[in-house]
Order: C-alpha cells, then structure tokens, then sequence
C-alpha cells in the first residue's frame, strides 16, 4: 500500500497542543500529510487517522457510515486530550465537517477549527435522485483530483459509493443542525475555484455557528484540495499562527515548507 495513504502519528510528549487533522471523503491521509508534518515539525503532537473505508479500495468505503467515519476522529482527539492540555481539530472538505462535529460534541475541549472548503451540503440537482440511486448504481465516477498544480494526486478513490455518501449528507444534517454549538475560534480557507464544494457550504458554516473569533480567507489560486495546492504555504503557515495564537502557548517557529 502505498505509504502516503497510511495514518500519521507523532507524539511530542513534552508539547501542550495537539492536533487532530481529517481528510475528506474518498480521500485518504494523503491528503493531507504535508500539513500534518509541518505542525508535527513545529514540534505539537499529531494524529491524522486513515478513516474506515478510505485509502484502500471504493468498495471498502461503500461498507461504511458516517459513524465509523466520525468515531476514528473522536478516538484520536480523546487521546490526545488526555495527554494535552489544548486539542485543536484541522480538516478538509467531509474532514472539516467532521472538525467541526468534534467541536458540537466536546465543547471547549476542543480548542480551536481550521477548516478547509469545508462540505455541509450539495446544490447539485443529481443529490435528489440519491436515496433511490443509491440502491440500484453502487458508484458514480469520483470527485477527487480537483487540484490546479500540475502533476499532484490526492491519492483517492476514481468512483464514488453512493450508499456512503448517503450516509455523509446525513453526517451533513446532524452538523448543519448543531453549528450553534460551535463556539470555539474558527478559521475558514475556501478556494475562489472549487469544482466539488460550492461556496454556499462556507456560507452556512458562518452563519450558523456562535464563535466570536472567526476568520474567513479566500484561496485564489487552489481548487478544492487546496491543502497539496498552490496556497497549500498559506494553509501551513497561517494555521499554526492561529494555533500558537489561541493556545497562548509557546510554540516553535513554523518549519520551511519547501512548497511552491
């Protein structure tokens, strides 16, 4: 298997924060490792958990439900809140959605959201056919690879299993439905092009959540897996400033990312 699939854990037992960092739907650690290495760097202890489903083969997802999907997260953040003193919770696309549900359902135990064109709904007309679709046509073709840099892969899945994505508009509800939990410091990224999330998704996480300490930054040159695109620096660089930030911790000076 190739190892940019796998999970990431790095302890630093003599740091405060850690960080819990999700990557999306049908897409796997991959995703996400650079950003996970570049805070795991700068020296807070880490867990980017492979979901149950993801990075091995579309089949496997289909046999899936967001709970499963959730419960890898939560697992990662309890243990890491039991050995930090300040957790926070980083995702992309259905990871941000599960950050964010991480912060519904611990509360202030979870420190802080850094969010990345995150996913709570789709406009897309072929959504209402869903619960029926689901039962007759087992996959679709895949969402993945929205990416702007030449020559980068996200290493996720070519179909998409309609039975688990089923499953995550359910995941999208429950979120929806208790964004007025969300109360801890939020920092949103969203691409200015995204050809899987539309930008209504950000629209409704700002509105509905009570946090008083928001920001908004718009990505102008990554599409939707922004995180190993073009601003993947600015994604680094700020989320850590907003960790040292709100953690009041100090925090090692963010590493050389070497990206372009």
């Amino acid at each position: 298997m190739d190892q940019s699939t796998e999970p990431l854990c790095r302890d630093a037992p003599a740091s405060r924060v850690g960080v819990v960092v999700c990557h999306g739907f049908t897409g796997s650690p991959a995703s996400m490792r650079p950003w996970a290495q570049f805070l795991a760097d700068a020296g807070l202890a880490v867990r980017l958990p492979r979901l149950p489903g993801h990075g091995t083969r579309w089949q496997d997802l289909q046999l899936t439900r967001w709970p499963d999907w959730f419960g890898a997260v939560d697992a990662a953040f309890r243990d890491l809140r039991e050995r930090h003193e300040r957790v926070f919770a980083v995702g992309l696309s259905m990871g941000a959605t599960l950050a964010l549900r991480l912060a519904e359902v611990h509360g202030s135990d979870v420190a802080g959201i850094v969010a990345v064109n995150p996913s709570l709904l789709s406009k897309r007309r072929a959504m209402l056919a869903l619960p029926v679709l689901k039962d007759v046509v087992p996959a679709i073709k895949g969402i993945g690879g929205d990416i702007a840099k030449p020559g980068v892969s996200e290493a996720g899945y070519g179909r998409t299993p309609l039975r688990a994505l089923h499953s995550l508009t359910k995941l999208w509800a429950i979120t929806r439905a208790d964004l007025g939990r969300v109360n801890q410091p939020l920092l949103v990224f969203r691409s200015a092009v995204d050809h899987v999330v539309e930008p209504e998704n950000t629209a409704v996480l700002l509105r509905g959540v009570t946090a008083l300490d928001v920001e908004e930054r718009v990505l102008d040159r990554s599409f939707h897996v922004a995180t190993l695109d073009y601003d993947a620096d600015e994604i680094f660089t700020e989320s850590l400033r907003f960790i040292r930030r709100i953690s009041g911790i100090a925090i090692a000076s963010a590493p050389q990312t070497g990206q372009d």
